[in-house]
Parts: C-alpha cells; structure tokens; sequence
C-alpha cells in the first residue's frame, strides 16, 4: 500500500516541495536585499536621504536580511517548520 501511494503522490509531493522552495527563496531574498542596503547608502552618501531615515531603513534591512538568512539555512538544513 505505500508503494502505491509513493508512486501516485510522490511526483504531486516533489512539485509540491519544488514550489515552496522557489516561494521562500523569493520571498527572502539576500541578493535584493543586499542591493536595497547599498542603494540606502549610496542615497545617503549623495544626501538624497537623512541621516534619520537612513539608519531608520538600514536597521530595517538587517533584520530582514537577518531574517532571511535564517530561512535559507534552514531550507538548506531541511529543517523547515511551519507554525500555526
């Protein structure tokens, strides 16, 4: 009986996996965020942004790419958990 079912819903399984792991990479995405922090310095270098608003968005951008380390080194772990 388990072969059966791995034979009938392993390919929908591995889609399935296959989507959610393109899904998290786009949501946490180091790269845009890295360039996001670069931009947030190069506005601030050219005084297009203050000094407020400048360490107000690097903040911001830390702890989203902090955040988003995290998530890839756990989808890398495959230690991924979701909570309700």
């Amino acid at each position: 009986m388990f072969v059966l079912d791995d034979l009938l819903f392993g390919p929908f399984v591995n889609i399935l996996d296959a989507i959610h792991t393109v899904a998290l990479d786009e949501l946490y995405d180091i790269e845009a965020l890295e360039d996001e922090r670069k931009e947030n310095r190069l506005l601030y270098e050219l005084g297009e942004r203050s000094e407020t608003e400048y360490r107000d968005r690097k903040e911001a951008i830390e702890d989203e790419l902090e955040v988003a380390r995290e998530a890839h080194e756990h989808l890398r772990s495959g230690r991924v958990e979701v909570k309700r």
